[in-house]
């Protein structure tokens, strides 16, 4: 908990509600809506939509976000993805991009009704794998007007090849033989195979990457259990799902964004911080690589000392406006 962890942050200067909306399958998709005290309800406001990190909920990180943002005078809405925390989606924890993706557009679509939010001015943050997510809903959607994304990670890149291109062709093509295996196991009744990537006792031989998630994860640092879940099944996907990730591809002509303008944050040490570089060199203009000194990956998640807060709420005033 050290080093400014504070993930489960509670803002005296906005007020929260839960909301429910559907997208366009008509599924449920759930979010904590923040507004800043004292606004005038009768004002058009500039929104936000903040997304998680891939398999986790709306209470961990993007929460923090949305009422870090809300207090600098954004309405924020902090989404769960669907397929998790109390967004609908059978079977849970399943790995769906294209749903994930309209997840930010439904969300788009719930803000711009609102009396209170000037459709003309939402923009997207989308944190860890999100991230991703959220250059996919840009990509298609111009209601998008400013996108930013902090320790992002390419969900397809990652899966595809590994961090740092560690992963061979022979080992991907071994990981999908495995995935389509199981899934006569799961058609024919037997039991879901998990990843499995943060059990409750982290692993003797865990590397560094490994670690630095169950501290977040595993921990009271930022361990949250939606309804009906439990501690060792959150953050967990199936092997049959992840799979599907090797078919995403959010980067590809994402310089279609331009002229709406970008902004990447990584952290100088984040092990993530190659999908981010790679991500500015394929965008168009106008963008920016802002890179946080002496930060990791999850140091972004929850560190409010090392959160550049104020360098979010620049970017979306000024291009929000």
């Amino acid at each position: 908990m050290s080093n400014g962890a504070d993930n489960f942050y509670k803002s005296e200067k906005v007020t929260a509600q839960k909301v429910i909306f559907k997208n366009q399958y008509q599924m449920n998709v759930v979010g904590n809506l923040y507004i800043p005290r004292g606004v005038d309800p009768s004002a058009k406001s500039p929104a936000i939509i903040v997304g998680h990190p891939m398999g986790a909920v709306k209470e961990q990180t993007s929460s923090l976000y949305g009422q870090k943002l809300a207090e600098q005078g954004f309405v924020t809405l902090a989404i769960d993805l669907s397929f998790w925390g109390e967004s609908d989606g059978q079977p849970r924890n399943a790995v769906a991009p294209e749903m994930y993706t309209e997840s930010f557009n439904a969300a788009v679509d719930y803000l711009g009704t609102r009396t209170f939010v000037d459709r003309k001015r939402i923009g997207v943050l989308g944190i860890c794998g999100s991230g991703s997510f959220a250059i996919s809903a840009a990509k298609i959607d111009p209601r998008l007007r400013a996108i930013a994304t902090v320790s992002m990670y390419d969900m397809g890149a990652v899966t595809r090849n590994g961090l740092r291109k560690g992963q061979s062709l022979e080992q991907r093509k071994a990981m999908i033989a495995r995935a389509a295996e199981q899934r006569y196991v799961e058609f024919t009744g037997g039991p879901t195979k998990w990843v499995d990537y943060l059990p409750l006792q982290l692993p003797a031989d865990a590397d560094d990457t490994r670690k630095e998630f169950w501290d977040y994860y595993r921990t009271p640092r930022g361990a949250a259990v939606p309804a009906g879940r439990t501690l060792e099944l959150t953050q967990n996907r199936p092997i049959s799902s992840e799979v599907k990730f090797v078919n995403f591809y959010p980067f590809n002509d994402m310089e279609t964004i331009s002229p709406r303008p970008m902004l990447f944050i990584t952290g100088s040490e984040a092990h993530s911080r190659e999908f981010s570089e790679d991500a500015f060199q394929r965008a168009g203009q106008p963008k920016e690589l802002y890179v946080v000194p002496g930060a990791g990956h999850v140091d972004l998640y929850d560190r409010t000392n090392l959160i550049p807060f104020g360098k979010l709420a620049e970017f979306f005033k000024s291009n929000l406006k």
